[in-house]
Formats: structure tokens, C-alpha cells, sequence
């Protein structure tokens, strides 16, 4: 069986990279992480905490891109060099290697390249996700936590600053609802693949007769708003409730009540945030979120495309878009895209990025008009 092409492959990796570079834009990038170093090496960066959270999680997403980018063109150099040896020598294990790295290089290739396919009006922006969970009992609480966990792990994997909002826990185990911000340039267009209801199938760690519980648990994730925005909100229009922050249980984690709680009364949208321990910072961090949520409201409607910003799922039956099933297989598949796994394990670890190219690819394709 003839082996690959390797300069035919090496040429094709090269004009796919220089698409990319195009697409990325790496002067302005470049131009963009040298404005951000200044802005950290500020010595009042840290007096507007919410800010610098901002711009330090845009610096660390920016150069990981470019570093990304230069590694990667450096492999594919390296690869070059190393298949004109085997070649050269006739050496077996060196060409081994060389097609076991062209492997590697080319999942890399096009894993970089599905950024290219975020081109949407908000894609470049940073995401707010909110999680609840749905029918399932407590076993949906738990789900609703592995998701969460899920997210902030991916997050993590590529070092985007994740900043949590706020946290509701259920009475037994899991969580009833999570709002968490995710700082990294694209995080929106990459996540809002993952709107929709996500079901779970499992023996339930819960049911003492080891029953199997099927569970799910809701996904919605909006663009994070930007000064640029027009988005007017009216204080007569809110109703603002307070309360005390608490964790897991019922434990206190502060004395005062300093978790706010925003109800926008035209849209029925409720908002929390009890992460700061100042209520005036509770209630400026959930303003933020508020109206990125109103802004995704409004766009939606005027593209009478709900669901291609928040999507309105109701976490039951007939709406999953990916079933996580530890029992009586183990298996994660998106029924959207057909894409699978039968490994769950590394998934709820945070291992999603092949679902989320899959997603990102199958929603160019959808949105592509018929001939």
C-alpha cells in the first residue's frame, strides 16, 4: 500500500495555513496583544476588577492564538524536513514518523481552520452561558453540574478565564441553575453551537434500587455585551430583589445580603449574580449580563431567528441536540451532526472540541442556501 503524498500534502497544509493567517488577521492580532500588554502593565489595571478580568483573559486567549498559529506553521516546516530524510535515507521508522506527525499536523490544520467558518455578526465576542436543569429530579440537578464542570474544564484546557456569575444549588445534590462568563476572543461563536437541551441516560446514583434515570438539563449562551452596543434598559422596567449568597447546603458564604437578583418585567428574563460581596457589585455584574441577554433578544426577533442567538429550549423530551448515555453503552452523540464518541469520560472532562468543530461546520452547512 503506497504511503502519502508527502509534498502534494505539505502543499495543501501550506495554502490552507496561508487562508488562515489571512483570516486572522495576524498584524492586527500582533497590534491588538501589544495595546492589551500596555493595558496590563497599567498600575491601576486592578482598581476595575471586572475590567482587568476582561483584558487579561483577552491578552492570555490572543496570544494563545498566535502561539498556536507560529507552532503549528513550525510543525508543518519541521514535517517537511523530516519526510525529505525518510526519504532521502529509505529509513522505515523515520517514515513512520513523519506519517504518523503528517496525521497529527493535518487534525491540527483543520481544527484551526473551523475558525475561520466564525464569521457571524457576534462570534468574535466572549460568551455568558447559562445552565438549568430540567425534567430528571435531582439526577438533573447533577447533570447540570457535570455540565457546567464540562464547560469551565474546556474553558481551563485552553486557559480562558472563566467568571461565575451565580450559582444555584439544589436541595440534594447538583444544581438547579449556573450563569458563568467565558473571557476569550470567539468564545460565543464557538459555544452557541451548544444551545439546546442535552440528555442524560445512566443507573441513577441516587435511586437506591439502581434504577436507570434519564435526565436533562438546558444550554443557553448569549454574546457578551460591548460599549458599542445599543441597548437601553429602563430602572422602572426591573424589579432588583436581594439576598444572601449561599453555597452547597444552605452554607452561609457571606453574613449580608449582598446577592441581587434582577426580574426585566416586559420579558420575564431573571438574572442573578451573588460572586462579589458588594450588593453594588452584584448588581452591576448582572445588569451586564441582563442586557446581553435583552441584546440577544432583540436581534433574534428582528432576524425572526430565535434560536440562532438563545435558543428557546425547554430541557424534556423532543428538543435534545446530544445524548450523553453511560448505560446499559456509553456513548455521546449529537444527533444534529451524527458526531459520536464512546468515551464519555474525557467529555464531561472537558474533551469536547471535536463536537464543537462538528457543530461549528454543520451550521455553516445549514446556513449555506440551497441550490
Amino acid at each position: 500500500m503506497a504511503g502519502p503524498d508527502f509534498d502534494a500534502e505539505i502543499k495543501q497544509l501550506t495554502a490552507t495555513m496561508r487562508t488562515i493567517e489571512q483570516v486572522l488577521d495576524l498584524t492586527k492580532m500582533e497590534s491588538d496583544i501589544a495595546d492589551l500588554e500596555q493595558q496590563v502593565a497599567a498600575p491601576d489595571l486592578w482598581d476595575d476588577q471586572a475590567n482587568a478580568t476582561r483584558v487579561t483573559g483577552r491578552l492570555s486567549a490572543l496570544q494563545g492564538q498566535l502561539e498556536r498559529f507560529n507552532n503549528l506553521r513550525g510543525r508543518i516546516d519541521d514535517l517537511e524536513v523530516l519526510a525529505e530524510l525518510a526519504a532521502e535515507e529509505a529509513d522505515a521508522d523515520t517514515l513512520a514518523e513523519a506519517e504518523n506527525e503528517l496525521t497529527k499536523v493535518k487534525k491540527d490544520v483543520e481544527a484551526l481552520e473551523v475558525r475561520t467558518l466564525l464569521s457571524g455578526e457576534y462570534d468574535e465576542r466572549e460568551a455568558i452561558v447559562t445552565i438549568r436543569s430540567g425534567a430528571g429530579g435531582v439526577d438533573a440537578a447533577d447533570f447540570a453540574e457535570m455540565l457546567m464542570r464540562m464547560y469551565t474544564r474546556w474553558a481551563e484546557r485552553n486557559k480562558y478565564p472563566v467568571e461565575v456569575f451565580d450559582v444555584s444549588y439544589a436541595e440534594e445534590a447538583g444544581i438547579k441553575s449556573a450563569e458563568f462568563a467565558i473571557h476569550a476572543p470567539y468564545a460565543y461563536g464557538t459555544l452557541s453551537v451548544e444551545v439546546g437541551t442535552h440528555r442524560l441516560v445512566r443507573i441513577s446514583p441516587f435511586d437506591n434500587q439502581g434504577r436507570r434515570q434519564t435526565s436533562f438539563a438546558a444550554v443557553e449562551v448569549v454574546p457578551q455585551l460591548e460599549q458599542t452596543d445599543e441597548i437601553e434598559v429602563d430602572e422602572n422596567e426591573i424589579r432588583t430583589d436581594v439576598f444572601r449568597s449561599g453555597g452547597p447546603g444552605g452554607q452561609s458564604v457571606n453574613t449580608t445580603d449582598s446577592a441581587v437578583r434582577l426580574t426585566h418585567i416586559p420579558t420575564g428574563i431573571v438574572v442573578s449574580c451573588q460572586n462579589e460581596k458588594s450588593q453594588l457589585q452584584n448588581k452591576a455584574a448582572a445588569m451586564i449580563v441582563l442586557k446581553a441577554k435583552l441584546l440577544a433578544k432583540k436581534k433574534a426577533e428582528e432576524a425572526a431567528l430565535k434560536k440562532d442567538l438563545k435558543g428557546d429550549v425547554a430541557a424534556s423530551w423532543g428538543d435534545q441536540m446530544r445524548n450523553y448515555v453511560l448505560n446499559p453503552y456509553q456513548i455521546v452523540k449529537d444527533l444534529r451532526t451524527g458526531y459520536e464518541t464512546g468515551n464519555p469520560q474525557p467529555v464531561f472532562d472537558g474533551e469536547i472540541d471535536d463536537f464543537l468543530e462538528a457543530g461549528i461546520r454543520w451550521r455553516r452547512g445549514a446556513e449555506q442556501p440551497a441550490d
